[in-house]
């Protein structure tokens, strides 16, 4: 999404890891609403031009055998294809995009904006908000309900 919002959008390391570790183990990709969400921003974005999807392909662990490298790209594309028809629904719907543009819409305000263009540093923001001498609630990001938004489209 960052590098959609920057114009840098390139080629996509399709790699999964261990979610425990934080880094990619060079696993194929096997969940298609985390590929969905990935693709959902590459459509998003425009496409990747000239990019595209890499597969950092290599015997790995248990799989050590030519046609494992070969069941490993069958599956990955599979789920490539599926996320890609689930990003095409999330997109048509329009919920999620709804849901972003929602939870973002302070930046749109003239203060939001001043914040993008640097007109406001964080001390006068303190300032405001002391000034104010208010106690502003927490808003949900409603994390599972768009988590659940997202598997109901994988599943459909």
């Amino acid at each position: 999404a960052t590098a959609g919002a920057l114009g840098i959008l390139g080629s996509l390391d399709m790699n999964r890891g261990d979610p425990q570790l934080g880094w990619d183990t060079d696993q194929f990709p096997n969940n298609v609403p985390e590929t969905a969400l990935a693709l959902y921003h590459v459509i998003q974005a425009g496409g990747l031009g000239s990019g595209g999807l890499n597969f950092d392909a290599k015997v790995r662990r248990q799989s050590i055998d030519a046609e494992d490298l070969f069941i490993g790209h069958i599956g990955g594309m599979d789920v490539c294809a599926q996320a890609l028809l689930v990003a095409e629904k999330m997109i048509n719907d329009g919920r999620l995009k709804a849901a972003v543009d929602k939870r973002y819409a302070g930046w749109d305000s003239a203060e939001g904006q001043d914040i993008l263009n640097g007109k406001r540093s964080l001390a006068d923001l303190a300032d405001g908000v002391l000034a104010k001498n208010t106690d502003t609630a927490p808003v949900s990001g409603r994390q599972e309900a768009l988590e659940n938004l997202v598997n109901r489209f994988c599943n459909t």
